[in-house]
């Protein structure tokens, strides 16, 4: 049985907020066989972390099927959940966080795990509002996205 050869493909992600919360925007690269693709959205009242997540699961879920993701956030909310294993916990714990009291945005982690379920994705950490020209790029889709809400 031959093994399923997936498509490499690079996401960028990143989310703002005009006050937390507030007006909120995320924006995405996604990037693969030398092309790319941005995308952008947002919310009237939301919060950063909200927006965080929306831009990684509205990346992955525009992929058409299954892919073999890494995935740049300046999020440690949303890569330390995975690369640290704190959804495994806050599942085994009936979406109860260390602290014992609900973990926050539960409506987003659920539908990002069935993502993560469809996709092997790799989360990678990167500097915010730094060097990373494709984070850059995504803070300005994501101001921008915030904007049409203000």
């Amino acid at each position: 049985m031959s093994e399923l050869k997936l498509t490499k493909v690079t996401i960028y992600t990143d989310g703002a907020c005009s006050g937390n919360p507030g007006p909120g925007g995320w924006g995405a690269i996604l990037q693969a066989s030398g092309a790319e693709k941005e995308m952008s959205g947002g919310e009237a009242l939301t919060t950063n972390n909200r927006m965080e997540l929306m831009a990684v699961i509205s990346s992955l879920e525009a992929l058409t099927r299954p892919c073999a993701v890494e995935l740049y956030s300046d999020s440690a909310y949303v890569v330390n959940a995975f690369n640290q294993n704190w959804i495994g916990g806050w599942q085994r714990n009936g979406w109860k966080n260390s602290a014992k009291a609900e973990v926050a945005n539960v409506d987003l982690w659920k539908r990002l795990l069935i993502q993560t379920e469809k996709h092997q994705v790799k989360f990678i950490k990167v500097k915010g509002h730094a060097d990373n020209e494709f984070n850059n790029r995504c803070d300005r889709l994501a101001v921008a996205a915030a904007s049409k809400f203000k």
